[in-house]
């Protein structure tokens, strides 16, 4: 099992485009007023959620500059993992989107079904292993790429920009480091509905901040999210995993973000090091919840813990589709994860091994 947010993320992170670059000469600057073609054209999504009034023209910088849009974008191809995410919730269907988790049609996940509505799914591109699909993504006739929630280097962004317009990973951070609320303003912008994505955000913090005041115990108590990745895997800081547990109160254990550097989501951890995963709740992202529990309680150092002997594990099976929402962490799929996960933090925080923390995994 690779920790999630690996399989495409170290493609896309180190990969180069070994396409051929004439199809994206001659698809480049593409009519936006053309609704037809291949996925969902996003056309009738933006009559239901209208431009804003002064959002365009508007600039957005980026890890390689900056990207201006001139008008609303009508056809949208997200490279970035969980971009279609906010683009749905903000009335876009892209045209297409890029296979991560969970193998659900179009890359729309339960939690964003809704927002799909009657709309056909995009269509959804396969990661070769190299990087964006820039020949298939030309041939969709893009007015704008999101590679928000993603690891595009600067040849696959120049790449990219002979298409459409791009908008990429912030700077500062690590790839794939975007927090959900800033890839949601950044969506928002980029789609012309600025204030209805502060809305958004605001209604899902809502969501935290309610759970967070139902639960005090949460406030101040440590936790991580590790998987069984090639030994041990914590995930840092920048991670959206870990930011969900921050505001839900939780406190990282000490030394985190030490151990996983400062450029990166995560890291292997030594055996010598499970002091990190002993804290007053750990959340373990498995691929089988009964073996690798076996395989993780077999570990002395790790099995003799105190998170162990008190019950405050968390488990969450990855190929479940609770587990793709807790690794997507959207706009879309937090509320449908904190639904599921709040029940289970708090069984596991309360140090009791004869409170069973329930099952949330659906089975998928």
């Amino acid at each position: 099992m690779l920790p999630l947010l690996s399989r495409t993320r170290r493609a896309l992170a180190a990969g180069c485009l070994a396409l051929l670059l004439g199809a994206v000469a001659a698809c480049g600057g593409s009519d936006s007023s053309d609704s037809s073609g291949n996925g969902s054209g996003s056309a009738g999504s933006a009559a239901e959620a209208p431009v804003e009034k002064g959002a365009f023209p508007v600039t957005i910088r980026h890890k390689f500059g900056s990207t201006k849009i001139t008008s609303a974008p009508r056809r949208v191809v997200t490279v970035g993992l969980s971009d279609q995410d906010p683009a749905l919730a903000l009335g876009t269907v892209p045209v297409a989107t890029t296979e991560w988790l969970g193998n659900f049609p179009g890359a729309i996940g339960p939690w964003a079904k809704k927002a799909l509505g009657s709309a056909k799914p995009p269509t959804v591109l396969k990661d070769p292993g190299t990087g964006p699909q820039a020949e298939r993504i030309a041939a969709l006739r893009p007015d704008l790429i999101l590679a928000l929630y993603a690891g595009l280097t600067k040849d696959q962004y120049r790449t990219l920009s002979k298409i459409a317009p791009v908008v990429a990973q912030p700077s500062g951070m690590a790839d794939y480091g975007i927090s959900w609320q800033e890839q949601t303003e950044t969506v928002g912008r980029a789609l012309g509905r600025p204030a209805a994505a502060k809305k958004l955000v605001a209604d899902v913090e809502k969501r935290f901040s309610d759970a967070a005041a139902e639960h005090p115990e949460f406030q101040g108590a440590s936790a991580v999210v590790a998987t069984p990745y090639q030994g041990l895997y914590v995930y840092g800081p920048q991670d959206n995993r870990t930011r969900l547990l921050h505001d839900l109160g939780f406190r990282q254990p000490a030394g985190l973000a030490k151990a996983v550097g400062p450029d990166d989501f995560g890291a292997n951890i030594s055996k010598e090091r499970t002091d990190l995963l002993d804290n007053d709740a750990t959340v373990w992202i498995v691929t089988d919840p009964a073996k690798d529990t076996a395989k993780l309680h077999g570990n002395g150092l790790y099995g003799d813990r105190r998170v162990v002997k008190e019950g405050r594990e968390v488990f969450v099976k990855d190929s479940s589709e609770y587990g793709s929402a807790v690794s997507f962490v959207s706009v879309l799929s937090l509320p449908y994860t904190l639904e599921r996960m709040v029940p289970q933090l708090a069984a596991a925080v309360d140090g009791k091994p004869s409170t069973k923390v329930p099952a949330a995994d659906s089975g998928r």
